[in-house]
């Protein structure tokens, strides 16, 4: 435990000055008490982290996990908003391939779970609450079969599981040999050179309240759906290899869910997107101690139902304070 460096960017730190300007364009906002951290991590590359800590020791940490093409942006709202911090560290990173663990290398979950176990060593933790949305919940799920003493609880927001995949993403499923040659064949171009040379960092709170404001507001769900679920958008900021590589990853089968020993939390939203909500239940009720709690929303809860979201999460870890 604790053998790795670990980078606080500040703004008296020269090594991180540039990674700090990036950071700053991005206007990311969290709450005072989070610190910045970089870990340099396997094949050059470095993990960027945000970390709540109220106290010098290591106190319960809840992990936030984001889904596919996202960052940690995504669970800003979350950290400001939820009393959940006035007893547990928090710890939102940015998984490798995205927003300050930027790289164009390998992604995989096992890479994702071995980073994350890398981050836990280095801050001395010896186990997490995990919380997982879509790709993040896949992390989770993946996480807590392969390292299952370092998990206390999984909240799996929209999980996709193989098996209930629809539409789509049931088509991309069955071409997935074909998708893995092209990622491939995409990032030995970009090792050649042929890639984009800015690839912008994307602020998902601005993007989730503007969502809010001028499409849930005024009742235009089909437009909010069309624009969170655009591949195009998405690679507007992001490289395109790492994007096949996660729509491979986010439809592999996962470890079977009765592996799983520790409380499940799982909030599924009611509009039926990706996956088929009533087989999603089914598979979870094969866990005698998963909870699952409906939500009236298609796959963004945290965008389009936040404050619901936090306090069904709130409720449900209060089970780890008796």
């Amino acid at each position: 435990m604790g053998t790795h460096s670990v980078k606080y960017a500040t703004r008296a730190d020269p090594e991180a000055d540039d990674w700090w300007r990036k950071f700053t364009r991005a206007s990311i906002l969290c709450t005072p008490m989070e610190t910045i951290r970089i870990l340099p991590a396997t094949n050059g590359a470095t993990l960027g982290y945000r970390l709540l800590r109220r106290a010098a020791a290591p106190r319960r940490l809840i992990v936030m996990l984001h889904g596919v093409a996202s960052n940690m942006s995504r669970w800003s709202e979350f950290v400001e908003h939820t009393s959940l911090k006035q007893t547990w560290d928090m710890l939102r990173p940015d998984l490798r391939g995205h927003g300050e663990s930027f790289s164009r290398g390998r992604l995989s979950l096992e890479i994702w779970c071995r980073d994350l176990r890398d981050i836990l060593d280095a801050e001395g933790y010896e186990q997490a609450l995990l919380i997982g949305h879509s790709l993040g919940a896949q992390v989770a799920v993946q996480f807590a079969a392969r390292y299952p003493a370092r998990v206390r609880g999984l909240v799996l927001i929209d999980p996709i599981f193989h098996q209930a995949l629809r539409g789509g993403m049931r088509v991309l499923s069955r071409l997935r040999p074909a998708v893995s040659l092209l990622a491939v064949l995409l990032r030995l171009l970009n090792r050649l050179g042929l890639r984009r040379r800015h690839i912008p960092v994307r602020d998902l709170r601005k993007l989730d309240e503007k969502t809010r404001q001028d499409l849930l507001a005024a009742g235009k769900q089909t437009e909010m759906i069309e624009l969170y679920s655009s591949p195009w958008e998405d690679l507007k900021y992001f490289p395109t290899a790492s994007f096949l590589q996660e729509v491979i990853e986010i439809s592999r089968p996962l470890p079977a869910l009765t592996q799983i020993r520790v409380p499940i939390l799982a909030l599924l939203s009611s509009g039926i997107t990706y996956t088929d909500p009533g087989i999603t239940q089914k598979m979870l009720a094969g866990n005698a101690r998963a909870q699952t709690v409906m939500v009236d929303a298609y796959h963004w809860p945290l965008t389009e139902k936040p404050q619901q979201v936090r306090e069904a999460i709130e409720k449900w870890c209060e089970r780890f304070d008796s």
